[in-house]
């Protein structure tokens, strides 16, 4: 299976940069299933209907939240009618959380996909435990079995918290991928039971800002330490950061994971299917 996931999309800029590029980018690397994070879809903050039906038209076929889920409150009724839209699992029990922490979607060629949304909690909102919460999920759902493939969006702060949340579902899962921090990373890798990890998949925003946001606000709360406006997405052109993966239809496990970047002022960088057929042969 060939799938793609790409990081927070943030305001009109990342929106238009995914309906620019996602559509050649499936037909190019022959994408089974695509995941996009949206938490900062619409104006920065949460989720839209309008919003999300972009990314869907775009080709994204999942979307997942974070800690902005519910800035837009049209998105707590919304996503009990939409079962594409995964908020994060590990929200306490008795808050009675509306939505999916999990769910599993069959991709265009029949197989089982199951997409798995955390949030972490080092200097994070304070949710449950996201390790003990995937865990379950897991353990109920294993991989080869139950599902073809299963993917974890760690939206997290903390570094470790992503990396530890790797090696936690190593062998388990066929990627575990963080959010949050919309800087891609470059430590794409296998790790050593089978699971394709990256510390950040990076953002959908334009670059010519401070994490996707227009500078000069940022900018006045680092010098001044005074608040005088809400932040607003950069509205430049968009760089496009995902990850790339495919795995064995036998086992769901990682043969190659590889950084997706293009458009905007980012470097671009992009699997050669060609170049890595010619080297398994």
């Amino acid at each position: 299976m060939r799938f793609a996931f790409f990081g927070d999309v943030v305001g009109r800029a990342g929106r238009d940069g995914l309906a620019d590029h996602l559509p050649g980018l499936r037909r190019r690397l022959d994408l089974d299933f695509v995941i996009v994070n949206a938490e900062n879809a619409a104006a920065g903050f949460g989720i839209t209907e309008n919003t999300a039906r972009e990314l869907y038209e775009a080709g994204a076929d999942c979307l997942t939240l974070g800690n902005h889920s519910w800035d837009q409150k049209e998105a707590l009724t919304y996503i009990v009618r939409e079962p594409r839209l995964i908020r994060p699992l590990n929200y306490p029990v008795l808050a009675d959380c509306p939505g999916r922490g999990a769910n599993l979607f069959e991709t265009r060629t029949g197989r089982q996909i199951l997409v798995i949304n955390l949030l972490g909690r080092v200097h994070m909102d304070a949710l449950d435990d996201p390790f003990a919460a995937v865990d379950r999920v897991l353990e109920a759902s294993p991989l080869g079995q139950v599902a073809d493939a299963i993917v974890v969006d760690m939206h997290a702060e903390a570094t470790s918290e992503k990396m530890a949340m790797g090696h936690f579902c190593d062998g388990r899962a066929s990627l575990v991928v963080g959010t949050h921090t919309h800087v891609p990373t470059a430590d794409c890798q296998i790790l050593p039971g089978g699971t394709a990890y990256q510390t950040d998949a990076g953002a959908c925003a334009d670059y010519d800002s401070v994490i996707g946001n227009q500078k000069e606000e940022p900018l006045r709360r680092f010098t001044t330490r005074i608040s005088q406006s809400r932040y607003k997405p950069a509205e430049g052109p968009a760089t496009v950061c995902g990850v790339f993966v495919e795995t064995n239809d036998r086992t769901g496990l990682a043969l190659r994971v590889e950084p997706i970047r293009v458009g905007g002022r980012l470097s671009e960088t992009m699997p050669d299917l060609a170049k890595a057929k010619v080297a398994a042969e």
